[in-house]
């Protein structure tokens, strides 16, 4: 399959913007909200990342592919991106340890994707009109079909997905003999968070994501709780805030990543909101404004806290600040054990200035 047998595909965006390329993937027609991943490297991570789970992605960087796929780089058990846009859609692949290319990988889980397309004229049209819906096909080229069925798409805000992306049953990472025992709520958690705890002498248990505190407690008597990524919206989640607030009246050890920060704000009576364009890529500066520290983080977010809230807040303090924005990336609980970061320190693919945080759990266990 070369260049000149690919397909027509059609990209068409909620506001009628129309981009034409080359169909990528499996031949069919998907839809989802549209955003981008400034990464460098680590597409294979980003696709199996559960917190895109309903997110065209169109990649920043000009070639996609070009190292194949190794089925140990996973961050999940499949493909949770809706579809792919890209320039380069690379078949042929240039890595000893990969083991099939990607398109045979998205033909395998049904992924379709488009190439060809001019990502900076796009990701510039993004940038500027925010996130919003959008639809690829390779099989219906018609424009009034497509917006018909486009319309159908749900709206990201409101939409609660972490109970379609979580574990159905609950299972076990790590050592049964490590020194510390966490319970983890399951809303779209990464593989390489799970790595990160069985480093730290950690035996982490996973649940579904509507599983009470009361269920956790009693079947594993954690020594902490830790409250993952996902996707969607948080403020849909009122059995997942309802958890956080139980566990935080215990006061057994919290950490929350990503939807689990947000999960955390909302716990403490802090708003989250559904932001213009998300943050991700893996160079996003972060400032410790604890210890006075600036940290390069790899980040995936599309809601975040209302910032304002934070600030108004007798309960939480904040202790991470986006420097490129001045969005809040961290806050800690007022007198209790719990904190939690916007961004994800176990940065899979990205630099690991962050991993620091895992320890400060550890930190708070040991106590």
């Amino acid at each position: 399959m070369n260049h000149f047998t690919k397909l027509p595909a059609v990209l068409l965006l909620a506001d009628g913007t129309v981009f034409y390329g080359k169909a990528a993937g499996k031949i069919g027609t998907t839809t989802g909200e549209i955003c981008f991943n400034t990464g460098m490297t680590g597409y294979q991570e980003i696709f199996t990342d559960p917190s895109y789970f309903g997110q065209i992605m169109v990649a920043t960087n000009a070639h996609i592919g070009n190292y194949g796929i190794n089925t140990e780089e996973v961050e999940s058990g499949q493909i949770q991106i809706a579809g792919l846009v890209c320039k380069n859609y690379n078949i042929a692949y240039s890595r000893k340890q990969a083991n099939e290319s990607i398109q045979d990988y998205f033909q395998e889980q049904n992924i379709v994707g488009i190439s060809d397309v001019d990502t900076r004229q796009l990701v510039r049209h993004i940038r500027d009109k925010g996130a919003m819906n959008a639809i690829i096909s390779s099989e219906i080229l018609d424009l009034d079909e497509l917006k018909a069925k486009l319309a159908q798409a749900p709206d990201m805000d409101g939409l609660e997905l972490s109970s379609q992306v979580s574990t159905k049953a609950t299972y076990t990472f790590g050592d049964e003999n490590a020194a510390y025992r966490v319970a983890v709520l399951d809303l779209g958690v990464k593989k390489n968070i799970l790595r990160n705890f069985d480093d730290r002498d950690v035996y982490a248990k996973v649940y579904p994501a509507k599983t009470t505190f009361e269920e956790m407690e009693q079947d594993f008597a954690p020594s902490g709780y830790f409250i993952s990524n996902g996707p969607g919206d948080p403020s849909a989640m009122p059995y997942a805030i309802d958890t956080v607030k139980k566990i935080l009246e215990t006061d057994k050890p919290l950490f929350g990543i990503c939807l689990g920060h947000q999960l955390l704000a909302l716990a403490n009576d802090i708003p989250t909101k559904k932001m213009f364009n998300g943050h991700r890529g893996l160079n996003h500066p972060v400032k410790n404004v604890i210890i006075n520290h600036c940290e390069v983080t790899s980040q995936n977010h599309g809601f975040g806290v209302v910032q304002e809230a934070v600030r108004a807040s007798d309960k939480v303090e904040i202790t991470h600040v986006n420097l490129n924005d001045q969005s809040i990336e961290g806050i800690r609980v007022k007198n209790k054990n719990a904190f939690s970061v916007q961004y994800h320190p176990e940065s899979s693919p990205g630099p690991h200035d962050s991993r620091y945080l895992f320890d400060d759990f550890i930190g708070m266990m040991k106590k």
